[in-house]
């Protein structure tokens, strides 16, 4: 496990820095935009290209050419390899302006109908101004999985730093250029995704010339590579983006219901992404090309320790994590968002939302962990199936709840899903691999339960006592607010998880002194 704990530790701490940036990103736009319908608009918007980027880059297609990559070069040598690559590159290149071309000249024909509200027709604007965001992010993941397959996960996971440091600058410098309203000024957050996309990509490129890497055309109409990828991208697509679809097909009619959804949900999405990328997609991540060369190998045992060890590790960081979202989440969104234009209203409901995507948090994680262990057996179709199942399931339960509790709602609907698609991926697994041995996760589990239920009384329990006594009215306070809390169920959560013997906890806690140890 100690590899796995270093090399996706290191990818947690790049992704910790990416996030943190995100999360820096995301209090600009809360200054600027709050969660007005402008800021619905754009969120919106930006949530389509993103989309084809999950279903085209960072998902489909690095889950079918990861295994592909990694046995060329096991069987046929890095020759082979990189002309694989280039091959795949040239056809996502293709396919990605295609679809950017079509998207964008079907927007621009429906901005010529004339009875769209002003709402809808800023959304679209800003989605056309957007959508080539889509082609340059497609290239950046796949850029990002061969740096992954190669081994390097540290350097690749700053991209997305680099990303938002431009998005970030977007705000800053270009928007007091755009004019002198929030409907025109957020045309340069549109321009800044784009420039960002551009950025993500290009930041790849010195680790890959340093393995050997170097672009040229290859025809991808008839390589057998491209092929096989484009076969089980479909699948693939449903089966990684199944969350990202749910998320804009629920939003896109909340948005319609009320426009001020769609950012006030999106805030408590991205509050949820920060444990969630530093653990469940690092470890997702680094799982996908460790798994793939063992089942290229036929080593089954090791590919069941392995996941097993990913997941058991996955449940000490994100539950506690989840503990923390829903017994802080009014001080923690009040310290991250609650200025400018972002209200104590605004406020309130984000944090409703994220009480209710709490509970979800491990269950997103382990989904993605538990997809990419099928797509390292070179099995597609059966997470598509279930995530298909999971899709319309939660379409069900959001249009039934969001019109009940609007944001917090579409939160439990997601949570609620994610739960039934966990399970449906758990039982098809364990069909699979004729013998998964869960007695280490179930273990694990039955300490950090109740621990991570103690964790969260305790640090409500101070949140309280902090808010009583101190108020919330300077910065200083409100860091306390958050920090103190969390710092002391931290502990109590550790100690637990350690005095029962956790694996991932005394490794964790030997790699940490072991460091610090050799710093002296």
């Amino acid at each position: 496990m100690s590899k796995m704990l270093k090399s996706s530790g290191a990818m947690a701490a790049a992704t910790m820095t990416s996030r943190m940036l995100g999360m820096v990103r995301e209090m600009v736009y809360a200054g600027f935009m709050g969660n007005s319908a402008v800021a619905s608009a754009f969120t919106l918007a930006f949530q389509v290209p993103n989309l084809f980027r999950r279903l085209l880059g960072e998902g489909a297609l690095t889950a079918a050419f990861i295994p592909l990559f990694k046995e060329k070069e096991v069987t046929e040598g890095p020759k082979a390899m990189w002309r694989a690559a280039n091959a795949v590159i040239c056809g996502l290149t293709l396919a990605a302006a295609a679809v950017t071309v079509v998207v964008v000249l079907a927007i621009s024909s429906i901005l010529l109908v004339r009875n769209l509200s002003a709402e809808t027709r800023l959304m679209l604007e800003l989605m056309r101004l957007m959508f080539p965001y889509m082609l340059l992010v497609c290239l950046a993941a796949v850029l990002i999985g061969m740096a992954n397959a190669k081994g390097h996960f540290f350097i690749p996971s700053l991209g997305a730093a680099v990303l938002n440091v431009v998005m970030i600058g977007s705000v800053i410098f270009l928007a007091p250029r755009m004019g002198s309203t929030l409907d025109t000024q957020i045309f340069a957050l549109a321009i800044g995704v784009v420039l960002a996309g551009a950025a993500q990509a290009f930041f790849q490129l010195p680790t890959l010339a340093r393995e050997g890497y170097a672009f040229e055309w290859v025809s991808p109409w008839k390589d057998a590579t491209v092929r096989e990828v484009a076969v089980k991208m479909l699948p693939g697509s449903i089966g990684v983006a199944a969350f990202q679809i749910n998320v804009l097909l629920t939003q896109t009619f909340s948005f319609w219901f009320d426009p001020t959804i769609v950012s006030t949900f999106n805030y408590s999405v991205r509050l949820m992404e920060l444990p969630q990328g530093m653990f469940g997609i690092s470890l997702a991540t680094y799982l996908l090309p460790t798994l793939s060369g063992l089942a290229s190998e036929k080593k089954y045992p090791e590919f069941r320790q392995t996941l097993e060890q990913g997941l058991s590790t996955l449940s000490f960081a994100n539950l506690f994590a989840a503990a923390m979202c829903m017994a802080l989440s009014v001080p923690i969104v009040r310290l991250i968002f609650e200025r400018g234009a972002f209200t104590p209203e605004a406020t309130y409901r984000v944090a409703m939302a994220l009480v209710c995507l709490g509970p979800g948090l491990l269950m997103f994680s382990m989904n993605n962990i538990l997809a990419r262990a099928f797509f390292a057996l070179k099995d597609i179709q059966t997470p598509m199936k279930i995530s298909v199942v999971c899709l319309v399931l939660n379409l069900v339960f959001a249009f039934w709840m969001v019109q009940r509790s609007r944001e917090a709602g579409l939160a439990a609907a997601n949570s609620l899903s994610a739960a039934i698609n966990l399970g449906l991926l758990l039982y098809a697994l364990r069909r699979k691999l004729a013998h998964l041995d869960t007695a280490t996760l179930k273990s694990t589990l039955v300490v950090l339960l109740p621990a991570s239920v103690a964790a969260g009384i305790v640090a409500a329990l101070l949140a309280s006592l902090l808010e009583a006594r101190l108020g919330h009215a300077t910065v200083l306070t409100r860091i306390c607010a958050v920090f103190i809390p969390a710092g002391v169920a931290g502990a109590l959560y550790a100690g637990i998880a350690i005095r029962f013997k956790v694996g991932a906890a005394t490794e964790m806690f030997q790699l940490i002194t072991s460091k610090l140890r050799r710093a002296r």
